[in-house]
């Protein structure tokens, strides 16, 4: 036995020592100094530890259990050695010869066993490693009075080790049984199943330990009612607080009971002391789950169940609005008026000048073709932003300029790894200037960056980004592509601290098997000051460091004051454990945006900021990774003026709080008052950023803003305002507007956009002549106590490689809308005194007050209406513009 034991440890420990061996020690080593190059060697080895604290663990317990058991079964002899055939009852064959294969078959698969049992441990290391640096969250659940943070972190732990009690139990009855069969203890004819009286009693104590199981199982099935979602909430209602949680606790004593009894029929010799908690427990199941819970919830529930289900309604406020942080959100109202006139625009002059009139596809398509420079260099996305521009704050776009690897023109290993090894720059633009062309224009242009304002990058290429490849090396005898000119190619050299340094031949292998290739322990181009520079996605970078945070997908560009670029993704803390809250996708029913990732596009060097100290998660994920984690005032200044409230973020609360801003149980039983994101053209609102000074503040600011209308209506009901800019960054408010007036939604708008005969003429004109008319998004702005709506228009030729320019701009105010072909243009024509549609008859003594350098636009815009009154028939209007005409022919001869 001892020799057995000791043979199968052996065998257990080379098993490891195999998985441990090749790939797996080389992909840890380099880990290891990723993390040293990253500054996060704690990181690594707390993971690692745990890791292997939990695999040997769980491996050992099983391999404990499963020997104690196997050694139990192979001890126990039988009497009968051969197949004997007597009647209709079958022995199986147990000669001398399968006495040792049979044993050693059980033995070894258990080994092996232990061993992916063991995986499974390793791969539970987070919720293990949060229950033992839990803490208090300090709130309580409504029916069991238990902290949340046993929910959290406590529970979790709980359903990991039933879950391997069940594997145990299984694997080890499973190898017990053949054990038995093949050796003769087990009998089978077709009328009963014959046992000896050791796999008896060794049955008997298998029914002990299945029975503990299942009473666990319905122990924690108690906790879980309250996750349930059923009914009209998210978590326990009255059915199942009055009859399946008493049904679960009842059969989980009769499990108990059963397994007592076979404790009894162990030492009896019969199995019949079972059979009465058994058959108990079989009724209570039927009776209970299957026939008493669905006649409650049909005929005592179902007539009463605002009345019943009150309470539960609730619980699941409560908590939902606890679990997306909506109970910080303010509420005001929003008297809207209409008493806009000019004074009050130029009194907003900051909001007017800050409007967004380019969207993001339209803008990364013009600037993809006229900033792309080079084939090999691409632009992935447009981020939005605000810088102090010359003495303005500004909200600006830009997008950063990288390489694009399966772009280049000839892909060498030593193209791809040694030469070009980082993208260049980037380009930006203000959100709503444009050139006579109808193009956006530039603050930051060209390689290397040219800027006309006080916007200065002295670090322009980025080695970490968005789309690099898995690798480079760097400071090696090649020299590297830095950008192109007229006269010739720039070239560079690495002047960093990223990357891990090849200092020796052993390294060199050891990255050449990593990525299999032999190229790096063969070129001669390297050198011993060489650095390899890997994990270079940004999202994959901070990933690997932290890979129990949820990371945005859409990080942005940052530049800093001393003119570097950085990366900044916002990251979250999520669970699914927290109950009666409604969860949204991935059944995460927790979210915080508690953490800002910084990282620096040419070194790589990540740090990460703590923007929400409240948030119960990364507390406990600071306790068990301490220094991984700064404060957000450690953030260097400039940088925090970067910071900004997520889309996605205000996105998951927005469309929370449209039905969870209702707190009276009745209201939000019978939706009374349910929300919704408006869409227009078959599409949902997304949140967008804008300057403006919010109501009742004295300068304005960076926001993002989405809108509410009413369920199944078009009108608006509120707008939600997340605040960005520090001292205030992450404080959300609801303006509301009044129930007693109309105020126009996206789809209303839209509707009277299409319906305006002159604006549907030009678009289908322009639409007729090849070119591709593209609708931008619909904002709204509001500014004093009203509303603007504004809609860019782009054309671009049909083809693919059509450049959007921006033609026309959209302004709806009240009942008016207007297109010019600026917005200073549209606003000048809504409260400079011009008519605001082209169809409708002007007052014989209006006088069109137009600046002179507007004159010859004027007198086109004069002459398309005098074109669409006559076409009407309007012969009045026709001869009315006609006179217009004359009197701006005769200001522009002056």
């Amino acid at each position: 036995m001892n020799k057995n034991i000791g043979f199968v440890v052996f065998v257990f420990i080379a098993v490891l020592a195999v998985f441990m061996s090749g790939s797996t020690v080389i992909n840890l080593y380099i880990d290891w100094l990723f993390f040293h190059e990253t500054g996060f060697p704690g990181v690594f080895t707390t993971v690692l530890a745990n890791k292997i604290i939990a695999g040997i663990l769980f491996g050992s317990v099983f391999l404990i259990f499963y020997l104690a058991n196997i050694y139990f079964a192979n001890k126990a002899s039988f009497p009968l050695r051969d197949l004997h055939i007597f009647g209709d009852t079958i022995h199986p064959t147990r000669t001398f010869s399968m006495e040792k294969p049979v044993k050693w078959f059980t033995w070894l698969g258990g080994v092996f066993m232990a061993f992916l049992i063991g995986l499974f441990g390793a791969s539970r290391w987070e919720d293990l490693l949060l229950y033992k640096n839990r803490i208090d969250v300090g709130m309580q659940d409504p029916v069991f009075s238990r902290d949340i943070s046993f929910y959290m972190f406590t529970l979790p732990v709980i359903e990991t080790f039933k879950a391997f009690l069940v594997l145990a139990v299984v694997v080890t009855v499973i190898a017990a049984a053949v054990s038995y069969f093949l050796r003769g203890g087990i009998s089978v004819s077709e009328r009963n199943i014959s046992l000896h009286p050791a796999v008896r009693k060794h049955a008997g104590v298998f029914g002990v330990i299945i029975s503990g199981v299942v009473a666990l199982h319905f122990y924690t099935e108690a906790y879980k009612l309250l996750f349930l979602e059923r009914g009209v909430i998210f978590g326990a209602g009255y059915t199942d607080i009055h009859a399946r949680l008493f049904t679960f606790r009842l059969l989980s004593l009769l499990s108990l009971a059963t397994g007592a009894a076979f404790i009894a029929a162990s030492f009896r010799g019969s199995f019949k002391w079972i059979l009465l908690p058994a058959a108990a427990a079989g009724l209570i199941y039927i009776g209970g789950i299957i026939i008493y819970i669905p006649f409650i919830q049909k005929f005592r529930v179902a007539p009463n169940e605002l009345e019943l289900e009150t309470p539960f309604i609730e619980h699941n406020i409560r908590f939902t609005r606890f679990g997306y942080d909506l109970d910080r959100i303010e509420l005001k109202t929003f008297d809207t008026d209409y008493d806009l006139d000019e004074k009050e625009i130029v009194k907003n002059d900051a909001t007017i000048k800050n409007i967004r009139l380019w969207d993001n596809n339209p803008l990364l398509r013009t600037y993809s073709q006229l900033q792309q420079i080079r084939t090999y260099y691409k632009f992935t996305d447009v981020d939005n932003d605000r810088y102090t521009i010359n003495g303005d704050y500004k909200q600006v776009m830009l997008s950063p300029r990288e390489l694009s690897y399966s772009d280049l023109p000839s892909r060498s290993w030593i193209n791809e790894r040694l030469v070009f090894t980082h993208g260049n720059g980037l380009a930006m633009g203000p959100v709503n200037s444009i050139t006579k062309e109808g193009l956006p224009e530039f603050i930051v242009k060209d390689i290397p960056p040219v800027t006309n304002a006080d916007i200065r990058i002295t670090r322009p290429e980025i080695y970490y980004g968005e789309i690099p490849n898995d690798y480079v090396i760097v400071k090696t005898k090649v020299q590297e592509f830095s950008y192109p000119t007229t006269t010739g190619n720039v070239y560079t050299r690495y002047d960093g601290r990223g990357g891990i340094e090849l200092s020796s031949f052993f390294l060199r292998s050891i990255f050449a098997m990593r990525f299999n290739t032999a190229k790096i322990f063969l070129s001669t181009d390297i050198t011993s000051e060489s650095r390899i520079l890997m994990y270079r996605g940004v999202r994959e970078r901070i990933s690997k460091i932290a890979p129990f945070l949820l990371y945005d997908s859409d990080p942005y560009m940052v530049i800093s004051g001393d003119g570097k670029l950085y990366w900044m993704i916002d990251c979250y803390t999520v669970s699914r454990n927290l109950p009666y809250s409604t969860p949204v996708s991935r059944n995460i029913n927790y979210i915080r945006n508690s953490v800002k990732a910084v990282i620096e596009a040419y070194d790589g060097t990540v740090d990460f900021y703590v923007s929400d100290a409240e948030d119960v998660l990364i507390k406990v994920y600071s306790r068990a990774f301490p220094g991984l984690f700064k404060p957000l005032q450690e953030m260097p200044a400039d940088l925090r003026k970067h910071i900004r409230y997520p889309q996605g973020m205000l996105e998951v609360q927005a469309g929370m709080f449209a039905s969870y801003h209702m707190t009276d149980p009745k209201v939000f039983y019978n939706k009374e008052d349910l929300w919704e994101i408006p869409s227009y053209s078959d599409k949902p609102m997304e949140p967008y950023n804008t300057i403006m000074k919010l109501p009742g503040e004295q300068k304005e600011e960076y926001i993002l803003l989405i809108p509410y209308t009413p369920s199944k209506r078009d009108n608006l009901a509120a707008w939600m305002a997340a605040r960005c800019d520090m001292p205030n960054y992450g404080k959300l408010i609801i303006y509301v507007f009044p129930r007693d007036r109309l105020v126009y939604g996206p789809r209303q708008v839209n509707a009277r956009i299409d319906q305006d005969a002159y604006i549907s003429q030009q678009i289908t004109l322009w639409g007729q002549i090849g070119s591709q008319v593209i609708r931008g998004s619909l904002l709204i702005i509001p500014i004093e106590n009203s509303l603007l709506y504004i809609q860019p228009l782009y054309l671009s030729a049909s083809d693919k490689v059509g450049l959007p320019e921006l033609r026309r701009v959209i302004v709806a105010y009240k009942n008016k809308v207007v297109m010019e072909e600026n917005l200073e243009l549209a606003l000048q024509r809504l409260f400079a005194g011009v008519e605001a549609m082209p169809a409708v008859k002007e007052k014989p003594s209006e006088q069109v007050r137009v600046r002179p350098d507007n004159l010859e636009r004027e007198a086109l815009r004069i002459y398309e209406r005098a074109l669409q009154m006559q076409k009407s028939g309007d012969w009045a209007g026709y001869g009315e513009q006609l006179k217009k005409l004359e009197n701006i022919l005769r200001e522009m001869a002056r």
